[in-house]
């Protein structure tokens, strides 16, 4: 029995974590304690990404609406690629237009409150 138990419980931990889905559809997989990819679902403007990624900080990780949200991966993204983010400002890149939209003190992130309210739609845009 303990050994049938082991064998499930590696299963686990070698499985791949479950994907989030945002409020706008979109998938957010965790990358790490403070990084996040939201998946490509051709087509997406960038602000549904920031949707996702603000849904994803305050219901997928239950953290507060202040938190910032910072762009991990240099724009612009090649064909077929999601987007990082990430919480820590010292692993943030240059958001390029969002860095003037809900900028506190000009320092290249947005707030997950800001994001969510500003960018997601009351409907799902892509089915699951």
């Amino acid at each position: 029995m303990l050994r049938s138990f082991l064998i499930l419980a590696l299963a686990a931990l070698a499985a791949p974590s479950q994907a989030f889905t945002a409020q706008n559809g979109m998938r957010v997989d965790a990358t790490g304690p403070q990084g996040f990819t939201v998946r490509f679902p051709s087509p997406a403007a960038e602000t549904q990404y920031l949707c996702a990624a603000g849904d994803f900080v305050i219901r997928g990780l239950g953290l507060p609406g202040a938190t910032r949200i910072y762009r991990a991966s240099p724009p612009p993204r090649k064909q077929g690629q999601g987007i990082a983010f990430t919480l820590d400002a010292g692993q943030k890149v240059k958001m390029a237009l969002f860095t003037s939209l809900g900028a506190k003190d000009n320092d290249g992130g947005i707030s997950a409150a800001v994001a969510r309210g500003s960018y997601c739609t009351i409907l799902r845009i892509w089915p699951e």
